[in-house]
């Protein structure tokens, strides 16, 4: 079998945000001419029908990889290599009988689901498109969860990217060609979305074929005795169970926007179901920039959770509580400019990417740019609280936050002046008190407390830095070039060009981040040495 090949964990996370950058390109190719293709009202099926698919997958699939890769990295760490194929035997069975029956829930219910849940009619034959994605997907995240157990990232990486290749070649493919025939936005959008499940039966394909051949089942010299299958499977639930219920607080999240904003804004709001869509398309068109920055930081999430895991089996907790805080500042350096990039650029941002969409896209892009740096710092506080054994305490923080978010689109939402506006401020609310709560439980469970200031300071001042730069340039650029679409563009690019200069060149000096930092990742010294930085 395959050994770990020595990845520590920034190593990894450096493999898995590679992978996420090709991804997210091609996410944006995938879903940006989609959305222009098929208009507001024609998006709000296709991002309703993600949110239903998110919950099921997110239930079937966001706790167990975890505690599959865990279990995994502490049978690796023990040297117990029996123990680790009975786990994944285990995990692989378990995740076939939930993915089957997600999958049968969509492709059965798919009409009850659309206007029960939804408030979105025209979004059950997306639903039904979508519905044996989740099976398939549940597969592969057995495969990749065992790979990541042994720090092993590459895998996962490579079959992501399969993924996203073909689901954007299948879906723009059949939304083009179904929507120049005339079929309707809702056919448009099943066609679009139907891609998900190409995507992920090629993905699987290549994961089986993966551990098939670098994971042989060749029987050790001195094998171990592994636990009953019955012992593994209630460990594997116990873990798991936690983190997937935690976890699917936040694709629930998106489902509750869905249907509270939909229903709002006709049952109180007074909006008729096609503003509705409209509405709540161009929001989900700015939720597609606002869920970058947070695929940017899932890589690192994903190997803190065997590096600290590894450090405390070990007794090495001063390392897990430094991992911990190394962790959350890199996760602030990296993605507290992004969210500031998208509320200052906000404007130019929607009306480049998005012409011709409501009026609204900028405003709501500029509150989920802020929200978006919250949602990332929740993201790594949960993988520590995880990684410590303390799986249910984000889950107690996720049903505070969620509470909180259906209490504020309630009622901002249906305020016939506020309407959509109410829904990313509900996420602002939601995700700023979910990252207070964890970072307190982090303080509770770590020997050490992370030092905030620490963490946050030096970001935060760069960042602040580089949005007058942003702010600034685009300002005088725009009144050079005038106010075509191509000139906002240019002004866009200009301004986006100086806003990087600055924060890295006052991340260097300022010491956000570190010579050490750059030699945990692949090639980082050499840059470290290009950058001079200490």
């Amino acid at each position: 079998m395959e050994e770990n090949k020595g990845q520590n964990y920034l190593h990894g996370a450096a493999i898995l945000t590679a992978g996420v950058l090709i991804m997210k390109i091609l996410g944006f190719i995938y879903k940006v001419p989609i959305a222009n293709i098929i208009g507001d009202d024609g998006y709000s099926m296709f991002l309703a029908t993600y949110n239903v698919y998110n919950v099921f997958l997110t239930l079937a699939t966001a706790g167990l990889p975890i505690a599959l890769s865990r279990l995994i990295s502490e049978a690796n760490a023990e040297g117990r290599v029996m123990q680790a194929r009975r786990t994944f035997s285990v995990a692989w069975l378990s995740f076939f009988v939930i993915g089957l029956v997600c999958s049968l829930l969509m492709f059965l219910f798919p009409n009850q689901i659309a206007v029960q849940i939804l408030h979105n009619p025209p979004a059950a034959l997306s639903i039904k498109a979508m519905s044996f994605a989740v099976l398939l997907v549940c597969l592969v995240s057995a495969y990749r969860g065992y790979c990541q157990g042994y720090g092993n990232m590459i895998p996962t990486t490579v079959g992501q990217v399969l993924e996203v290749f073909v689901k954007v070649v299948v879906g723009l493919v059949l939304a083009a060609v179904l929507m120049k025939m005339g079929r309707g936005k809702a056919v448009g959008s099943a066609g679009a979305i139907f891609g998900v499940v190409a995507g992920s039966l090629v993905a699987l394909i290549y994961m089986a074929l993966y551990k098939k051949h670098h994971y042989p089942m060749n029987m050790p010299d001195n094998p171990d005795e592994p636990d009953s299958y019955g012992k593994i499977f209630s460990h594997f639930m116990r873990i798991g169970i936690p983190i997937a219920f935690g976890s699917c607080v936040l694709a629930f999240l998106n489902l509750v926007d869905s249907s509270l904003c939909m229903g709002r804004l006709q049952d109180a709001a007074g909006f008729s179901l096609e503003k509705a869509q409209v509405l709540y398309g161009v929001y989900g068109k700015a939720q597609t920039l606002f869920n970058l920055p947070a695929a940017i930081i899932t890589p690192l999430t994903i190997s803190v959770v065997p590096a600290i895991v590894t450090a405390i089996v070990r007794g090495e907790n001063d390392e897990a509580t430094k991992i911990s805080e190394d962790s959350m500042r890199i996760a602030a350096v990296l993605c507290l400019p992004m969210g500031v990039g998208l509320a200052v650029l906000s404007e130019p941002i929607m009306n480049v990417i998005y012409p011709g969409s409501h009026a609204s896209g900028p405003v709501l892009l500029m509150i989920m740019g802020l929200a978006s740096f919250f949602v990332c710092i929740v993201l790594m506080e949960n993988a520590v609280l995880q990684a410590s054994g303390k799986e249910v305490w984000p889950m107690y923080t996720m049903i505070v936050g969620g509470i909180a978010k259906i209490a504020v689109n309630w009622f901002l939402v249906a305020d016939p002046r506020i309407n959509i506006y109410g829904a990313p401020i509900g996420t602002l609310v939601s995700y700023a008190l979910m990252s207070i709560l964890n970072f307190i439980f982090m303080c509770i469970v770590l020997d050490k407390n992370p030092r905030l200031h620490v963490i946050m300071f030096r970001p935060l001042l760069c960042s602040g830095l580089m949005a007058l730069t942003a702010w600034g340039v685009y300002g005088i650029a725009e009144r050079f070039l005038g106010v075509s679409h191509m000139a906002t563009f240019l002004a866009m690019a200009i301004a986006m060009l100086a806003a990087i200069v600055i924060y890295v060149v006052s991340s260097i000096a300022m010491r956000s981040i570190t010579k050490e930092d750059m030699g945990l990742i692949p090639g980082g010294e050499k840059i470290a040495g290009i950058l001079h930085m200490r």
